[in-house]
């Protein structure tokens, strides 16, 4: 199905939040998402973080600055995980109100220049202005443009590079571009993609296929994503949560 609002592409069983993406702050991503559908997955992406990739980067940064993507970012909750070291207890403190969000409670971790990327430019701006991102590209990853091509350079450029709960929104030609620039890249780089369940499983599969053509597998972990929406729930009448499958791969 085709956002109206954004242009993105998603499963029609899905919930679409495209009043929530185009809002200029994350407050109504933390009250409607975050709080009413117990969005918890960032703790198990921090987690997977920290245990398959923090370690080799923070012996890499203490010589040079690494180069950070977020790839379909968002407010960049994300970002604020891994990079910050952010619980989803933390993110939603930050965010609890008008006067909280326009700052970010924590700082890197790592020396690292930021990218976020996504085809909402008021949250691409949003995380500029609190300096979560020290580069933003708003972009539709799914068309072919000028902004895309310099997207995917700044993939290939990277030494990490993330894309969380969001690859169902990208057509497996676009995910196959992404994945090859990164892994054309030079030097060792880490890549933390999720999956999710049950949205999209044959997407999930193709996803899949093109990750391991291109970069070495190197763990994995399964945990739960967020409570599903009322029409989540009618579509799936059997679950309650959306699940996670999170991967790190490398170059």
């Amino acid at each position: 199905m085709q956002n109206s609002e954004l242009g993105v592409k998603t499963d029609e069983k899905k919930q679409h939040f495209d009043d929530i993406y185009i809002q200029k702050t994350p407050l109504a991503y933390k009250e409607k998402i975050m709080d009413e559908l117990s969005y918890i997955s960032d703790n198990f992406n921090k987690a997977t973080f920290e245990r398959l990739i923090l370690p080799w980067a923070m012996e890499k940064s203490a010589n040079k600055e690494l180069k950070f993507v977020d790839l379909c970012c968002c407010f960049g909750n994300t970002t604020m995980a891994t990079l910050y070291d952010m619980d989803y207890d933390a993110i939603i403190r930050n965010w609890r109100d008008e006067e909280s969000v326009k700052s970010i409670n924590s700082k890197r971790r790592i020396s690292a220049s930021t990218t976020g990327i996504d085809i909402s430019s008021n949250a691409l701006e949003y995380g500029k202005s609190v300096g979560l991102f020290d580069q933003i590209i708003a972009v539709d990853l799914n068309s072919d443009s000028d902004k895309k091509n310099k997207a995917i350079q700044e993939i290939e450029n990277s030494d990490i590079a993330i894309c969380t709960a969001a690859l169902v929104y990208l057509e497996p030609e676009s995910i196959e571009q992404m994945v090859a620039a990164f892994a054309s890249g030079e030097g060792e780089g880490y890549m933390l993609v999720n999956f999710l369940n049950p949205f999209a499983l044959e997407k999930s599969d193709a996803t899949k296929k093109i990750l391991i053509n291109h970069l070495k597998f190197v763990g994995s972990m399964a945990s739960r994503h967020r409570k599903l929406s009322p029409l989540e729930r009618e579509n799936y009448p059997d679950e309650e949560w959306a699940l996670l499958e999170i991967w790190v791969l490398k170059r």
